[in-house]
């Protein structure tokens, strides 16, 4: 993408939530994996185009909204095993840094809140593309992915396994679909 390309997409953007997804991947029973995502999230990015270093982004995720497709599964989840939502409803995710690599590549570094508990977070993002929907708002695009070890946030419940190992393991695989819309 030429430097005016980029440029042009300077601005603040919300993200699209319907069109978007916060996911995870988590190996489940040392065989198999479980993906589920957060049906309930809002955030905002700035972009600038002349010096992706100035680029931010914020985004904020209701933990009662996770869906795994197992009623039960995400109740274990909400309960005070893991995410304890009556006591931290929200994870949130501010950005510190963010760098161009190159190409369409770019990573965004920041503090994840989850139970409380702040560490760092950086996301290898690739920049999917603009464009101008039919309702003439202008979008923006990244896909990305991280991955975390779950303890780090306190996150540490689990069952040994009579075959051995662990019924739910430490890292998690974090992934995103983002589609952004220009505010006007």
């Amino acid at each position: 993408m030429a430097n005016t390309e980029l440029t042009a997409l300077t601005g603040d953007y919300a993200i699209d939530t319907a069109h978007s997804t916060i996911g995870f991947t988590v190996r489940h029973a040392m065989v198999t994996n479980v993906k589920g995502k957060f049906l309930d999230f809002s955030g905002s990015l700035h972009l600038d185009g002349g010096d992706p270093s100035a680029s931010t982004a914020s985004i904020d995720v209701k933990m009662d909204s996770i869906d795994t497709g197992s009623a039960d599964r995400d109740g274990h989840l909400k309960s005070a095993d893991f995410f304890k939502i009556e006591e931290f409803p929200t994870m949130t995710f501010r950005s510190t840094s963010a760098e161009a690599l190159g190409d369409e590549d770019y990573r965004i570094t920041g503090d994840l809140t989850i139970l409380g508990t702040t560490k760092p977070l950086t996301i290898d993002l690739e920049f999917n593309g603009a464009a101008k929907d039919p309702f003439g708002n202008e979008r923006v695009g990244f896909e990305g992915k991280a991955e975390i070890l779950r303890s780090e946030w306190g996150l540490t419940w689990n069952a040994a396994l009579e075959t051995g190992g662990v019924l739910v393991s430490d890292k998690i695989k974090l992934n995103f679909d983002i589609s952004a819309i220009k505010n006007a």
